[in-house]
């Protein structure tokens, strides 16, 4: 049970860190350049979004600690962690080509890709254990939620 909490931790505080890593690029032009951005009527207010991400985060890091927890040292488990980890870097792509390089059509491609990598890291996820894929699906609805709004910022601008 400790080495489960430990795994889950360490899981959360690597998925927070590189939330916290990625808002660098956001928060380099969120008060300036995307404020001058026409955004669709249902865009939700800019203050929703840290504490939205913190709670996706914390979820995706318990999902991935409970897979580690299984045991890295199984190729089921080691491939779920690596679409995880893929999928991870490419969330935090978006953030840099949105935000940092002010790209809505790029970011538009990175976060399509990053849809199909989160769908693929439920579906080994699954394989694995059960709860740990339920605990990514807010995160891909917020993903789907994401991918229209930056679809429209991009059809808007």
């Amino acid at each position: 049970m400790k080495k489960k909490i430990a795994y889950i931790s360490i899981a959360v505080v690597i998925c927070l860190l590189i939330g916290f890593l990625s808002s660098f690029a956001t928060q380099s032009s969120v008060s300036t350049w995307y404020t001058t951005l026409n955004k669709p009527s249902f865009n939700p207010p800019d203050w929703i979004f840290a504490p939205v991400w913190t709670i996706l985060y914390i979820m995706m890091g318990v999902a991935a600690g409970l897979l580690w927890a299984k045991g890295f040292y199984h190729i089921w488990v080691k491939t779920a962690l690596y679409y995880f980890g893929f999928q991870l870097l490419f969330n935090a792509f978006w953030s840099i080509v949105f935000f940092g390089f002010q790209q809505p059509f790029w970011a538009l491609v990175v976060i399509v890709i990053l849809l199909i990598l989160i769908l693929a890291t439920i579906r080994w996820f699954k394989i694995v254990s059960k709860p740990a894929a339920f605990l990514l699906i807010p995160y891909f609805l917020w993903v789907c939620f994401a991918t229209v709004l930056n679809f429209n910022i991009w059809k808007l601008n």
